[in-house]
């Protein structure tokens, strides 16, 4: 394994780490800067919209230059925004360095992940971007809690202190072990790059990875009221089952790259099914606790296995000028978590209780499955030759 895989992961780690820890210490964030819990909230959805239009419009302004020099640039705006975070004297100043590290997320994602594929064998390529993704699932598993208990004990600036370092780590790894090649820029500029979406699979890739995504995460953004609310565990249980989602997440990603890297169409179609009916059983038996564990494990791994082969997909299509194209599938992501949260959010609005986000989410991510077959139906029949007309006589 190329040692710039390493480095890649590191980054995305960090930038994993910036998006999600926020949530456990809102409180800390809220009593300090002396704003209500709603607006403290905000650090977070800002933080999302910054990384969807980060993923388009910083990635159109830097396809031209070199992708190395790219994402050292982006590791360095990643570290003043969390520095910027770190010695925030206010709301707006913390919401500033949110918004500044947010934009760097998604082209340093999208950027990345095309020179992490470029780095091995055509065959490796799912297992080259799951690299990138171990950063975000390590996030996660680890570097959340433990980002949060940091927090609670030494004050909340401390995380982003830590978050900053981690940041520096990174660039000094991309600077010395990701190599400079010969395929670092798009030869073709922004226009090539836009081209690139003129075939209709990298659209439907798109559409697959906001369905497919936006099924699980839309699933798991009111996880916490589902376990105490429909489960009955204890409040202070949450913390140690979401870790056990975040090792499905992580197991999920590396045996779904090595899947896909094998046959990713097939790999693709398996793991929307199988998540599909996790989430049906999850849903119908929300009530066990055994149930409830076996299958939030299982709603990681197989949420997450689809991961590295879809943002594959979309680079295979945009093969010629794949930087854009990777990015908006980065964004796609996330557009992805805001659609799943929001549909969730209108079934408990509804009054139709805390597994029905559940439910809308396996209804979501077999859309998403039904796209993606039709995908390969249309890609099979555009490849099938035309047959050659016989004269008879």
């Amino acid at each position: 394994m190329p040692l710039g895989l390493i480095a890649l992961a590191m980054g995305g780690f960090g930038i994993g780490l910036t998006e999600f820890v926020i949530m456990g210490l809102l409180p800390e964030v809220a009593t300090d800067f002396e704003v209500t819990e709603a607006v403290a909230g905000y650090l977070i959805s800002g933080y999302a919209i910054s990384v969807a239009i980060g993923a388009i419009l910083l990635t159109a302004a830097v396809t031209r230059f070199e992708r190395k020099k790219v994402l050292l640039s982006l590791m360095v705006l990643f570290i003043i925004g969390n520095l910027m975070s770190a010695l925030a004297p206010s709301y707006e100043v913390m919401m500033g360095g949110r918004v500044v590290a947010a934009l760097c997320h998604g082209a340093f994602f999208g950027i990345g992940m095309v020179v992490a594929a470029g780095m091995v064998a055509p065959n490796k390529r799912a297992s080259a971007v799951a690299m990138m993704f171990v950063g975000l699932t390590i996030a996660n598993v680890l570097g959340v809690p433990f980002g949060t208990l940091l927090g609670q004990h030494f004050g909340w600036r401390s995380t982003f202190w830590a978050i900053t370092g981690i940041g520096v780590i990174a660039l000094i790894g991309i600077a010395a072990l990701v190599p400079v090649t010969d395929a670092g820029r798009s030869a073709s500029g922004l226009r090539g790059e836009l081209g690139a979406f003129r075939n209709k699979q990298v659209w439907l890739s798109i559409v697959i990875t906001i369905l497919g995504w936006g099924g699980m995460f839309g699933a798991f953004t009111f996880i916490a009221f589902t376990l105490t609310e429909v489960t009955g565990f204890a409040a202070t249980s949450v913390p140690w089952l979401l870790v056990l989602f975040g090792a499905g997440l992580f197991v999920g990603n590396i045996l779904g790259a090595k899947a896909a890297d094998r046959a990713l169409t097939a790999t693709l179609v398996w793991a929307l099914a199988i998540l599909t009916v996790v989430l049906v059983v999850f849903a119908a038996t929300a009530e066990s606790k055994a149930m409830t564990v076996i299958s939030l494990f299982l709603m990681g791994a197989f949420g997450f296995a689809p991961a590295s082969g879809l943002q594959t997909r979309i680079m295979n299509y945009a093969s010629a000028a794949p930087t854009m194209a990777s990015s908006a599938n980065i964004a796609a992501f996330n557009v992805g978590n805001a659609f799943g949260a929001w549909l969730g959010g209108i079934t408990i609005a509804a009054g139709l209780g805390f597994t029905a986000p559940i439910w809308t989410g396996a209804g979501v991510t077999l859309a998403g499955l039904a796209v993606l077959i039709g995908a390969a139906i249309v890609e099979r029949a555009e490849s099938k030759p035309e047959p050659e007309l016989v004269s008879v006589g």
